[in-house]
């Protein structure tokens, strides 16, 4: 079985691509739902990150809005949770694995937005996507979500890897600027050429 790592910059169509491989039967790990699971009531990491940052669990789930407040621009406090979260997403990302595994499936994704950031994608994954799109359309796009300012996008592309950086580090370049059918396209070669099928 091989491992897709799926990666990508806030607003280049991560999401979008992720569903295309989903659309051609490919089975997607996605960290973002996993950690939103672990956070919700009744979430494995909920007691711990409580215990670590009172007050940020309400009604028996983390409320992302005050962790956002302890963590954000504390360096110290965020590798506290990365190390609580870490492994409890490394556990849920093992089993899809081994489901994907037991079901004969010659490939699967795992779409981790900081998989390179984190430096870990050679150790988890085969290969790597990078999704892409000019800057111009991928600023368009964040602004253009409910509540972003051009400063929060600025700082949140402060903590990412530039796009190019990604892009010299990718066994596969995903472009998302063009249209969907290109996009498509794509998507399929790459399934074509992992497998050795065209979906």
């Amino acid at each position: 079985m091989i491992v897709l790592g799926l990666t990508g910059s806030i607003g280049m169509g991560k999401s979008t691509v992720s569903q295309m491989f989903r659309d051609f039967g490919v089975p997607v790990y996605d960290a973002d739902a996993v950690v939103h699971q672990l956070y919700a009531k009744g979430g494995a990491a909920v007691p711990h990150v409580e215990a670590a940052f009172p007050g940020v669990a309400v009604d028996g789930a983390i409320d992302r809005a005050r962790l956002s407040q302890h963590v954000i621009g504390k360096p110290e406090a965020l590798r506290r949770l990365e190390k609580i979260v870490h492994p409890l997403t490394a556990l849920e990302r093992g089993r899809f694995r081994q489901e994907a595994h037991l079901g004969g499936a010659p490939l699967v994704v795992l779409d981790i937005p900081l998989l390179l950031e984190g430096r870990v994608a050679h150790t988890i994954c085969d290969k790597v996507a990078v999704v892409s799109a000019p800057g111009d359309v991928q600023r368009a796009r964040v602004l253009a979500r409910p509540g972003m300012t051009p400063e929060k996008l600025d700082a949140i592309l402060a903590k990412q890897m530039p796009d190019a950086e990604k892009r010299g580090l990718a066994h596969y370049i995903i472009p998302t600027g063009t249209g969907l059918d290109e996009t498509r396209a794509a998507v399929a070669d790459v399934i074509a050429d992992l497998t050795g099928k065209r979906p």
